[in-house]
């Protein structure tokens, strides 16, 4: 016979085929000895796969744990470098509060020297505005030697009295940002070390 069945020898050995397919397909298959060399071909494959062990598939635990062997991992640190290591993640928090601290300070003082200055504070307790208040040297010492007086002398104690205020602002705030940036720069080169560290490891 010319015409073969070829695609209906997997189906017909699965005992997938019913009805008229399945008589349809053992006629042929007595007729035609191109269909049955390869319906016995197929027969020999499959009781070979049948035949065949199964692959040794580690369960489900195992597979984790090899996994979890196989990932990089860091290192548990001894409890002396966690705790530095907790106290370095702080700095930068302990910095910003310092400057939160120092900056309201010098705000609410500036504040009460300018007040006082104006006359505003006249009936306040002498010990909050003697407090806040920073001595005027300079202008007291040009005011006696006669170069300032009246309301150049009001001015010129007004100006170094908030000088006196705003420059250690200044210095606190320069030295609070350089520690602030150094920080991030050791940061930066720790975090870039470990970087090049897993990246060798790997």
């Amino acid at each position: 016979m010319s015409d073969h069945i070829l695609e209906q020898l997997g189906p017909y050995l699965d005992g997938e085929l019913h009805g008229k397919s399945l008589q349809k397909v053992k006629l042929h298959l007595t007729e035609c000895i191109t269909c049955q060399e390869e319906y016995t071909s197929l027969e020999n494959l499959s009781a070979t796969l049948q035949e065949a062990p199964l692959p040794d598939f580690p369960s489900p635990e195992d597979f984790a744990s090899d996994l979890a062997l196989l990932l990089p991992r860091k290192p548990a640190l001894p409890i002396r470098e966690k705790a530095l290591e907790f106290g370095w993640w702080l700095a930068p928090i302990g910095l910003i509060a310092i400057w939160m601290f120092i900056s309201t300070t010098n705000l609410v003082s500036g504040a009460i020297t300018f007040a006082n200055s104006l006359g505003v504070l006249n009936d306040t307790s002498t010990w909050l505005v003697s407090g806040s208040a920073p001595e005027t040297y300079w202008s007291a010492a040009l005011g006696q030697f006669g170069f300032l007086s009246g309301n150049n002398l009001q001015i010129a104690e007004m100006a170094e009295a908030i000088t006196r205020i705003t420059i250690p602002q200044i210095v606190w705030q320069v030295s609070l940002a350089t520690l602030y940036l150094s920080w991030m720069a050791i940061w930066w080169a720790r975090h870039e070390r470990q970087g090049l560290g897993q990246a060798l490891e790997s």
